[in-house]
């Protein structure tokens, strides 16, 4: 069993429950842990024994892209999606984050995290 982690991808979105975030965007840091075997990938050097980063990144990139009011809803998007099209993935555990959200006062960022098993 092995955790790979994607750190702070990065991406522009327009999420959240003010008009003015739909409109304006915001940006977002996305962080996952996934549990697999890699047992074959660690002994063959072999892609298809572990989960292919490339393809975590551009499924989280399509799920950024659709607009939501929350970051629970999207967060929990990514999970299914995640689970849903890479067998390999024995559970995750996602944490999204707006950076700098509008709360009235400087707030780096808020965040959600949310761990799911296949």
């Amino acid at each position: 069993m092995a955790i790979i982690t994607l750190h702070e991808m990065e991406f522009y979105a327009f999420h959240g429950c003010f008009k003015e975030e739909q409109l304006i965007g915001n940006y977002f840091t996305v962080d996952i842990e996934i549990n697999t075997n890699t047992d074959l990938a660690e002994t063959e050097d072999d892609l298809s024994g572990t989960v292919n980063y490339q393809e975590v990144y551009n499924l989280v990139k399509d799920e950024m892209a659709i607009k939501s009011k929350l970051l629970e809803h999207v967060v929990r998007r990514i999970t299914d999606k995640l689970i849903k099209s890479l067998p390999q993935i024995e559970s995750c555990r996602i944490t999204l984050s707006k950076l700098h959200p509008p709360l009235g006062g400087k707030v780096n960022k808020v965040s959600v995290t949310l761990a799911k098993s296949a």
